[in-house]
């Protein structure tokens, strides 16, 4: 089924930083162009919101990632690693970006998610009944669940164009 992306609608774009960080390093040991990635993401529409979500490490290293977001336009949302007793470490913003897009989609008519990880497969559904929103994925096609890919009415795979998806 073709998706058809007029002008006229309204985009909001949601960003999984930590998935598509660790995607393109374990598939290409790159860093993604989430400057192109949100080019194609928007498609000539109106964007209402782009947001990225993200973990701050101890060494505060991605700072500047950050800051480089928000420079091409991406709020970014960003929370402390937890360190559990015992050395585990948890970064996690499934939930958080989950009901972003669900206090959005009222005023959106297609939800762009940048992830590939399956847990947003129930998320996607939900925006498409609930709200009648058109839902686009954007992943690394090798590394993006199969269940997201199905229920999305699009899927952008990274993987097609890494010339212009990657940096070294």
């Amino acid at each position: 089924m073709a998706v058809i992306k007029h002008k006229e609608q309204r985009v909001g774009v949601f960003i999984d930083a930590q998935n598509m960080y660790h995607s393109a390093k374990n598939l290409y040991g790159a860093k993604v162009n989430f400057k192109e990635v949100l080019k194609v993401a928007v498609a000539g529409r109106k964007l209402i919101r782009a947001l990225a979500y993200g973990i701050r490490t101890e060494s505060a290293e991605e700072r500047p990632f950050f800051e480089a977001l928000t420079r091409i336009g991406i709020e970014t949302k960003i929370k402390d690693l937890q360190i559990f007793p015992g050395g585990m470490k948890k970064g996690d913003w499934d939930v958080g970006m989950a009901i972003d897009a669900i206090e959005l989609a009222e005023k959106l008519d297609a939800v762009v998610l940048i992830t590939g990880d399956g847990d947003f497969a129930p998320l996607v559904q939900y925006l498409k009944v609930k709200f009648g929103c058109q839902v686009e994925i954007i992943a690394f096609g090798k590394s993006a669940s199969a269940k997201l890919k199905e229920v999305a009415d699009d899927f952008i795979d990274l993987c097609q164009q890494t010339n212009r998806f990657l940096m070294k």
